[in-house]
């Protein structure tokens, strides 16, 4: 699959990805904005199982905010994320703290170009798939890449933090 950048889906995360030299796809689809889960829409309108879509949640912990990234159909075990960032315990970071570190929207937190570095913990689960889809930086826009090139790309390590 060729790297493809559609000029409608330029974020921060295509940017990032394309400086980077990572190969992915982009899947943009309809939003609809009274989605109970955004994550499960996505999986739902691209037609891929909820298990290789994954989503981004920043956590707060002693150390300042981290991001963990695990399959839509699943939750974030906070236990085991603090445990993987070698922290005590984290919770979930309040929603106005995550836009304005990562420069996305809450539903479309992408793990690729924050505005901020964070600490990154991607579910190992991930590695089973050739490719996996991410939010692309915004509401109604995924991208598809491999686990490897996320994991390197967003500098994260892998550990066993879903349920």
């Amino acid at each position: 699959m060729a790297r493809r950048r559609e000029a409608s889906a330029g974020t921060p995360a295509t940017t990032a990805l394309t400086r980077a030299g990572v190969d992915f796809a982009v899947h943009p689809y309809e939003h609809d904005p009274a989605a109970p889960s955004y994550g499960l829409e996505a999986a739902e309108a691209l037609g891929v199982p909820a298990e290789q879509v994954f989503k981004t949640l920043l956590v707060e912990g002693e150390r300042g905010l981290a991001v963990g990234v695990v399959p839509v159909s699943r939750t974030l075990d906070l236990k085991a994320v603090a445990a993987a960032l070698g922290v005590k315990k984290v919770a979930m970071a309040p929603p106005a703290a995550a836009e304005r570190t990562t420069g996305y929207v809450v539903g479309g937190i992408s793990p690729v170009g924050q505005r901020k570095a964070l600490p990154t913990v991607v579910d190992d689960s991930a590695l089973a798939f050739e490719r996996v889809y991410v939010s692309g930086g915004r509401r109604g826009l995924d991208l598809s890449l491999s686990p490897t090139d996320l994991v390197r790309v967003t500098g994260a390590t892998c550990a066993s933090i879903a349920r």
